[in-house]
This record gives C-alpha cells, sequence and structure tokens, in this order.
C-alpha cells in the first residue's frame, strides 16, 4: 500500500470517531490546540524564518513570500480564529423542518459533515491551524498537503495539534500533512475518490486549473482574486480614496485586494486627480485606458484586452466608463466572482449592483480586504469558494457540511 493510500484510509477512518463527539468535548479540543498554538509560537517561528530565507534564496516572488511568513502578529490571528470557532454553533446535527406530506410522512434534512477534505495549497501555513480547526469542529478529518516551500512549517503547526488530539484519545490522522511534496504524490492523493470526499485547491491560477484538470475527487474551486472597487457617479470621494488605498496597498499579495478601478466619467475629474497622487505616494504602478489617461503620469495605457489581470503586487488597472452600466459590464468580463465593491451614497444604486454583480462577495462601502472568513464572524476560512458548487464565498463551519434527509413514518406504504 503506498504512503497516500494508508493516509487517505487513516483519515476515512478516523473521520468516523467524530460522529459521536459532542460539542463540548470538541471545543475542549479545539481550547487546547489554540493554547498549543500560543506556548510553542517560538518554535513555529523559528522553523518558518528558515523556510522564508530559503524562499528568498530561490528568488520566490513577493507575494509568495509574504503568505509564507508566521510572525508573533499572524500566529496569534491563528489562535484567535480557533477560539472564534469555539464560541461558533457546530451546525452537524442541525435540523430543518421540510414539512409532512398529505399522507402523514414527516421530512426533514440535517446537517452532516462532508467527511474527509483535502486541501492543496502553495505557501499559506496559517492553512494548517484553519483547516484543522474549521475542519473538526465540522465533524470532517482533513488531508493538508502544503507547498515545499511550506512543509516544515506546516508539520511544524500539525504536530501540535496532533498532540492535543491523541491528549483527548483522539486519531492523529484528523489532521494530516502529507510529509512529503512530491508531485507525483499530489497526483496519487487526487485520486483517493474512495477515501476523500472533496478536494479545495488553494494557490495560484496554475494549481487550481491543474487539480481542477486532474482530480478524480469532487473540487471546489479557491480560484484568484481579480477583485474591483467602483466609484459611482454619486460616491463620497473621502470614502472612496480610503477604500481604493486600503484595498490595493494594506496587503498586496493576497485574493481579496483590490486588482481593478472602476470610475463613472461624471466623476472622474474630481476623483482621479486624487487617486492618481496617492497611488504615486503609494509606488503603485498603474495601467489604465485612455479615457482616463490624462489624469496619471507615466500611466501604462492599455486596450480593453488587457484587463482582467492578478497583479499581487503594488499594480492596478484604472478603467473610466460612461455610466453604471458600463461598470457592470467591465466587472462581469473581467471579475473572477470573488469580490466586488461599489462606493456610492445612492441606496438603489448599491441594491443594484448588489443585485446585478455576480461576485461571492459584493459589497457597498466597505473595502474589498473585509472578505475574508475572520474578517466575516467565520472564526476562519478553508477558502473562498469563487464557483457555486457546493459553496459561493468564504468558506466556513457550514460549507464544510451537507445534509441529509430524515424522513419519518408510522407504517406509510406506496400505492
Amino acid at each position: 500500500m503506498s504512503i497516500i493510500t494508508d493516509l487517505a484510509q487513516q483519515a476515512k477512518k478516523a473521520a468516523q470517531t467524530l460522529a459521536i463527539l459532542d460539542e463540548a468535548k470538541k471545543n475542549a479540543v479545539l481550547k487546547g490546540m489554540a493554547a498549543a498554538i500560543r506556548e510553542n509560537k517560538d518554535k513555529i517561528k523559528d522553523v518558518n524564518e528558515k523556510e522564508v530565507a530559503r524562499a528568498r534564496e530561490n528568488n520566490l516572488d513577493d507575494a509568495m513570500i509574504d503568505r509564507l511568513i508566521l510572525d508573533d502578529e499572524r500566529i496569534e490571528s491563528m489562535a484567535e480564529g480557533i477560539e472564534v470557532i469555539i464560541s461558533l454553533d457546530d451546525p452537524v446535527g442541525k435540523e430543518r423542518v421540510i414539512g409532512t406530506r398529505p399522507n402523514g410522512i414527516e421530512i426533514k434534512k440535517m446537517r452532516i459533515p462532508l467527511g474527509v477534505v483535502c486541501m492543496i495549497y502553495e505557501a499559506r501555513p496559517n492553512v494548517t491551524a484553519d483547516a484543522g480547526a474549521l475542519c473538526f469542529k465540522s465533524g470532517n478529518a482533513v488531508i493538508l498537503r502544503g507547498g515545499k516551500e511550506a512543509l516544515d512549517t506546516s508539520l511544524a503547526i500539525a504536530t501540535l495539534m496532533q498532540d492535543v488530539l491523541e491528549a483527548h484519545n483522539l486519531p492523529k490522522a484528523l489532521v494530516t500533512v502529507v510529509p512529503n511534496p512530491d508531485r507525483a504524490l499530489m497526483q496519487e492523493l487526487m485520486e483517493q475518490r474512495d477515501y476523500i470526499d472533496v478536494i479545495i485547491p488553494r494557490g495560484g491560477e496554475g494549481l487550481i486549473n491543474y487539480v481542477t484538470d486532474n482530480a478524480k475527487v469532487p473540487v471546489i474551486q479557491h480560484f484568484k482574486g481579480v477583485c474591483h472597487l467602483y466609484i459611482d457617479k454619486d460616491a463620497d470621494l473621502d470614502k472612496a480614496l480610503a477604500l481604493l488605498l486600503n484595498g490595493k496597498t494594506q496587503r498586496t499579495g493576497v485574493c481579496n485586494a483590490l486588482e481593478g478601478l472602476v470610475v463613472h466619467q461624471a466623476i472622474a475629474a474630481d476623483f482621479l486627480p486624487k487617486a492618481a497622487a496617492a497611488l504615486k505616494h503609494h509606488n503603485v504602478k498603474v495601467h489604465v485606458n485612455a479615457a482616463g489617461s490624462e489624469y496619471f503620469d507615466n500611466a501604462d495605457v492599455i486596450a480593453d484586452s488587457d484587463y482582467g489581470e492578478e497583479y499581487l503586487g503594488l499594480e492596478i488597472a484604472v478603467r473610466v466608463v460612461d455610466d453604471f452600466a458600463g461598470a457592470i459590464a467591465h466587472i462581469a468580463d473581467f471579475g473572477s466572482n470573488h469580490t466586488e465593491v461599489i462606493c456610492t451614497e445612492n441606496k438603489e444604486s448599491a441594491a443594484l449592483f448588489q443585485r446585478a454583480v455576480d461576485a461571492s462577495v459584493v459589497m457597498v462601502n466597505a473595502s474589498s480586504r473585509f472578505s475574508d472568513g475572520s474578517q466575516l464572524g467565520l472564526g476562519a476560512e478553508i477558502g473562498i469558494a469563487t464557483t457555486k458548487l457546493h459553496a459561493y464565498g468564504p468558506m466556513g463551519l457550514e460549507s464544510l457540511t451537507s445534509e441529509k434527509y430524515l424522513v419519518n413514518g408510522e407504517g406509510q406504504i406506496r400505492e
């Protein structure tokens, strides 16, 4: 038996132990995991610093290195994320009434775990804690296959979580990190349809496409984040500028950072000079269409076909549009169904934008950087699904469950 098949089998068996675990027991385990991460933060940082140094030696891009780094603040955020998960209701076992049929049969639906979740991701060692905690509380085992650049840090975090599991007489296979980043093993992992119920890839476009094209297990795509901010003709310009700078410059190498700015032509002359000065101050490279080029010095004038890039750096694509409909059309053409934002004081325009735009998160007068499980009250997220099956948007506890039918009768037979 191969190492991958063995890991998958163990995870499947381990997941069965969660079926009889009550919420209090789950929360006690999670509390221990949060404490273990805090108490061992120096050990985590020591391992992580070595991996970051290797990444820099290997000339990994800035966005990848940013995702790899775990400092005190990010480690504390991992622990706090687990504590928020503790505070959330366990979805497993929750029932909802569907109705009673004319023959007296009562029908309900009950929340159940998915089973075994496989995460395939690049960098982001914090995914180990987030996914481990979310899957555990929602009744799932998780297999984590990270890239080689974050493997040691992920193993260090997983070992702490496994120690807590074993201290509570639970199988450590509930949280598993594949110890070898070999690409052939990843392919084998994606073929374990007898043991793995769903695969969630997180990373660059190439990784997402590879997993989607080659997996024999259902895939929930966490695709790229080409997020836009649309400045409506009725926008508050101070709000607009703050949303732009926070979304673009606060942290560039993440999927909820802004990659596009769309501006209504009626307000372009008032807003874009301010935006140009602010973006220049932050060393943001600007790509802009001809209609907006007069407001920028040394901007790269681009054609319509050049929009839709995920820069993951200090770059942004700007487009001046004729009207509200033009903004909606631009987002439909170049968005990635991730997060879209409108800045406006017009409530009707805001409501229409939220209804018309096809994205997993649609915001009014709020930074795209809030498109995050922890910021939306989920405690953490296992990913941001950009396709509608089986979830859409940041995936928390409930998104890691499905439903089964409960049918109760009194001896009814079908005629």
